[in-house]
C-alpha cells in the first residue's frame, strides 16, 4: 500500500520480484479473472521487474537501478535486507542520496523483532483483535489494518524525507508500532483504570446509545450518538420517548454506558417497527447520524459511489477490471490508475533503459539472474511463508509527485 499510495500521487514504481514465483500475494487466489484480488487491489500502476537478489549479477542490476533512483522500500523478512546488503546504513555509503524505506513486523531492538509478521499476527499482539467482536469471542477487524496503516505511515514519511535535505534519509516503519498507535484509546483505558474494556460487536464501549438495530423490513440501521445533546434528540425526536430523555440514568454518556443494555433494548423496540428508510428519515430529521449496513456485494453497486463516478477500470494480465480511485480528490489531478503488471513484465525495458543491450539481458536470463521473458510466471502451491521478493520496491522519477 505504501507504493501504490506513491503510484496513486504520480511516483514511477518499479517492483522488484523474485524470478521463482514473485510476490506470494499473486497466489492467494484466482477470483479476479483468474488473478489475486488482494494483488490486484495493492498493486495497479506498478512495474515488475525479476531479479534473483541471492546472485550477484541480480544485485548488480538492482544497484544500477538505485543508482537513478529517489527512493527504495523493502517489507522483507527480518534481516533480509542486511544479508542482501541494502540495510539503510550500507545504502547510505553507496548510494548517499536515496531514500530508504523500511516495513517490518516488529521494529529492531525488542524480544519480538526476529519474528515474521502477518496482519493477523500483529493484529494478535498488539491487542486489536481484544477490542473487537464480542466478550469471550475476539474477531480480527475486517480490513487489513496493520498492513494498510503501516504503508500509509510510510508513505508520509518519505514525502517528509524527500523534502528534508542530506544523505542517509532513512525510516523504518513496524507494524506492530502503527498497530499500538491505533490503539491509542484502548491502552490509555487499560493504563489509567486497569481495566481492559470489552467490546461491544458493532458499537463502541465509549459511547451509548451507539450500534446496529434491525428494522422492520429486515435491514438493520446503525445509529450513533455521541453526546447528551444528540441524545436527547434521539430519544424525543426519534423515539418520542422524553421519559427516557428525563431518566437521570441516561442523563450523561458514562451513565448510558452503564445501563447500554436497557437503552437498546428501546432502540430495538422501535426500530423493529419502522422500515429502515423510515428510521433513516427520522433520525435524518432529528440530525442523528445513522447509515445502513452492508455487505461488500452491496458496496460494489453503493449509489454514492456510482454518482460520484468512483469507479474506472485498469487493465491486467487477464483484461480489464473495475477499481475505485484513491480517496484524495485532488484540484486539476487524477491519479493515473495505471496497470496491474504481469510477473516480470517490464524486466527488458527497465533494464534497457539502465544501459544493458540485449546481449548482456540474455546473459542475465541464461544466469538466472532475471526471469524468463514471460507475461506472467504465476506459480501456483508455493508455501505463502516464501517472503523472498515480495516487496523491495524502488521509486525512480519522484519528481513526478510535485515535490
Amino acid at each position: 500500500m505504501c507504493t501504490r499510495t506513491l503510484g496513486d500521487l504520480g511516483a514511477r514504481v518499479i517492483k522488484v520480484e523474485n524470478p521463482a514465483g514473485g510476490d506470494f500475494t499473486r497466489d492467494f487466489d484466482d477470483v479476479v479473472n483468474g488473478l489475486a484480488a488482494h494483488f490486484v487491489w495493492v498493486n495497479r500502476g506498478k512495474e515488475s521487474v525479476t531479479l534473483d537478489l541471492k546472485s550477484a549479477a541480480g544485485m548488480t542490476v538492482l544497484h544500477r537501478l538505485l543508482d537513478r533512483a529517489d527512493v527504495l522500500v523493502s517489507n522483507l523478512a527480518p534481516g533480509t535486507t542486511a544479508r542482501l546488503g541494502i540495510a539503510p546504513a550500507e545504502v547510505a555509503t553507496r548510494h548517499p542520496d536515496l531514500v530508504v524505506a523500511e516495513i517490518d513486523g516488529y521494529g529492531a531492538g525488542g524480544p519480538l523483532s526476529g519474528k515474521r509478521a502477518y496482519d493477523l499476527l500483529v493484529q494478535a499482539e498488539s491487542g486489536a483483535c481484544a477490542v473487537t467482536g464480542h466478550p469471550g469471542a475476539p474477531a480480527k477487524p475486517g480490513p487489513p489494518m496493520a498492513d494498510v496503516c503501516s504503508g500509509l505511515y510510510a508513505a508520509l514519511s518519505i514525502l517528509a524525507l524527500l523534502r528534508s535535505k542530506g544523505s542517509g534519509r532513512s525510516v523504518s516503519v513496524s507494524m506492530f508500532d502503527t498497530m499500538t498507535e491505533l490503539m491509542g484509546y484502548p491502552l490509555a483505558v487499560a493504563r489509567h483504570t486497569g481495566v481492559d474494556q470489552q467490546p461491544v460487536g458493532m458499537g463502541s464501549p465509549a459511547v451509548a446509545p451507539y450500534g446496529a438495530y434491525r428494522t422492520a423490513d429486515a435491514q438493520t440501521v446503525v445509529l450513533g450518538t455521541t453526546n447528551d445533546r444528540e441524545w436527547q434528540r434521539l430519544a424525543c425526536d426519534v423515539l418520542q420517548r422524553p421519559d427516557l430523555a428525563a431518566d437521570r440514568r441516561f442523563r450523561t454518556n458514562p451513565g448510558r454506558v452503564v445501563h447500554r443494555a436497557i437503552l437498546d433494548a428501546e432502540i430495538h423496540a422501535w426500530c423493529e417497527q419502522h422500515d429502515l428508510a423510515q428510521v433513516q428519515a427520522a433520525a435524518d430529521a432529528a440530525g442523528i447520524g445513522n447509515s445502513r449496513f452492508n455487505t461488500p456485494g452491496d458496496v460494489v453497486a453503493h449509489p454514492h459511489l456510482a454518482a460520484r463516478n468512483r469507479w474506472r477500470r485498469i487493465n491486467t494480465p487477464s483484461g480489464p477490471v473495475p477499481a475505485l480511485l484513491p480517496p484524495p480528490i485532488i484540484s486539476g489531478y487524477e491519479a493515473p490508475m495505471g496497470a496491474v503488471p504481469g510477473l516480470g513484465e517490464h524486466t527488458d525495458a527497465v533494464l534497457t533503459e539502465l544501459g544493458f543491450d540485449k546481449e548482456e539481458i540474455a546473459a542475465l536470463r541464461g544466469q538466472g539472474a532475471i526471469g524468463q521473458r514471460l507475461p506472467d510466471l504465476r506459480r501456483r502451491g508455493r508455501p505463502v511463508g516464501d517472503n523472498q521478493g515480495a516487496g523491495a520496491e524502488a521509486g525512480p522519477d519522484a519528481d513526478r509527485l510535485g515535490l
